[in-house]
C-alpha cells in the first residue's frame, strides 16, 4: 500500500509509520498491541537506566557510564552479527552521514540526561523530557517543511506554560539543572527526527550498531583512561542496568517508530512521569511535587491537543482517497 500523504507531526511525535486513516481495524488493533508492548519496554528500560545511573554516580562520571553502555551495546551487536552474518548487508554506508548526525546529537543528549538524573528529582527530569514531542513538532516545520498550524502553535504555548510551572523561574523552587534537562529534551527531539528519517531505509540492527560503534570513542574521549580499574563487584548490577537498559530503550523505541498511532503512544509514554515519581519517592525519598505533576499535565494536554488537531486535518485527505 502506498502512502497518501507526507508524514505529519502525529507520525513524528511517536515515530509511527505514516499510514492512511482507513487502515483495516484488525491491523490497527495489532499495531496498538505491539505499540503498547514496545512502549512498556521503553518505560521499564528508562527506569532501569535512571536507577542504575544514580547508583554509579559517586564512582563513575557520565562519560564513563555511557562508555560502558556503548561497549556493552557494541558487544551485543557484534555477537548478533557473528550469529547472523547476513545482517552485514544492513550495514550500508549510504546514510552514514545521517547516522553520524543522529549519534552525535544522541551522545550530547545522553551525557546531559545522565548529569541531570543525578541532580534533579527523577519526576522532574522525566516531565521535562516529555516536552520532546512539542520540540519535534517545531523541528518538523523547520527541517521537514511541514506547515505551522494553529493547533501546533497552541500546543507549543500550552507545553511552554507547563515547562514554566515545573521550572518556576524567579521562584525559590527554580533549579538551574532544569535548563540542562530542557536542552536535553530538545536534543532528543532532533534525534527523533533523524531516527524517523532513518527507519524508512535502515533496519533496527543497523541503527543500533552504528549508534554503539560511533558513540564508544566519543565516550572514551571524555573518560579517565584508568576508570576500569575503579570497577568493583558491587557495580555489576547497575552496570548491567545501564548496558541492558540503554540498549533495550533504543530497541523498543526504534520498533515503536514502526507501529501505531501517536494518540496511543503519547498518553502511554506519559505514564513514565507518575511511575518514576513513585520510584523516586520509594528509593530516594523524593517528595511528590504537585507542581511537577501539574506542569506535566499541561505538557500532555498540549501534545494531545496537537495530535487531535492533526488527526482532524488529515481525515479529509483519507476520505478523498477512498471516495468517502
Amino acid at each position: 500500500m502506498t502512502r497518501t500523504a507526507t508524514p505529519t507531526f502525529a507520525d513524528q511525535a511517536a515515530g509511527a509509520r505514516a499510514r492512511p486513516a482507513y487502515a483495516a481495524s484488525p491491523a490497527r488493533r495489532s499495531d496498538i498491541a505491539w505499540l503498547s508492548l514496545w512502549m512498556t519496554g521503553t518505560l521499564v528500560s528508562f527506569t532501569m537506566v535512571a536507577v542504575s545511573v544514580r547508583a554509579l554516580a559517586g564512582t563513575l562520571s557520565p562519560f564513563e557510564m555511557m562508555a560502558v553502555r556503548s561497549a556493552f551495546g557494541l558487544a551485543v551487536m557484534l555477537a548478533i552479527l557473528a550469529a547472523r552474518p547476513g545482517l552485514r548487508r544492513d550495514l550500508s554506508l549510504r546514510r552514514i552521514r545521517l547516522h553520524a548526525l543522529r549519534n552525535t546529537l544522541h551522545f550530547a543528549s545522553q551525557i546531559g540526561w545522565t548529569v541531570v538524573v543525578t541532580l534533579l528529582p527523577l519526576a522532574t527530569v522525566f516531565a521535562l523530557e516529555f516536552t520532546m514531542p512539542a520540540w519535534v513538532a517545531l523541528f518538523a516545520v523547520l527541517a521537514l517543511g511541514e506547515r505551522m498550524t494553529a493547533g501546533r502553535v497552541g500546543a507549543l504555548v500550552v507545553c511552554f506554560v507547563g515547562v514554566l510551572v515545573i521550572v518556576r523561574p524567579g521562584f525559590g523552587g527554580f533549579q538551574p539543572a532544569a535548563l540542562i534537562a530542557l536542552a536535553t529534551a530538545v536534543a532528543f527531539a532532533l534525534v527523533a527526527i533523524c531516527t524517523k528519517k532513518l527507519v524508512s531505509t535502515e533496519s533496527t540492527f543497523a541503527i543500533l550498531f552504528w549508534m554503539s560503534l560511533m558513540q564508544l570513542p566519543m565516550n572514551f574521549a571524555g573518560s579517565d583512561p584508568s576508570f576500569v580499574l575503579r570497577l568493583d563487584w558491587w557495580m555489576v548490577l547497575p552496570l548491567l542496568g545501564v548496558g541492558i537498559g540503554g540498549l533495550s530503550t533504543h530497541f523498543c523505541l526504534t520498533n515503536a517508530f514502526r507501529h501505531g498511532d501517536a494518540s496511543v503512544v503519547i498518553p502511554l509514554d506519559f505514564l513514565r512521569v507518575p511511575f518514576i515519581a513513585v520510584v523516586g519517592a520509594l528509593f530516594y525519598a523524593e517528595p511528590l511535587d504537585a507542581l511537577v505533576f501539574a506542569g506535566a499535565g499541561l505538557i500532555l494536554a498540549g501534545v494531545v491537543w496537537n495530535l487531535r488537531a492533526e488527526a482532524r486535518r488529515t481525515a479529509p485527505v483519507a476520505r478523498a482517497v477512498t471516495g468517502g
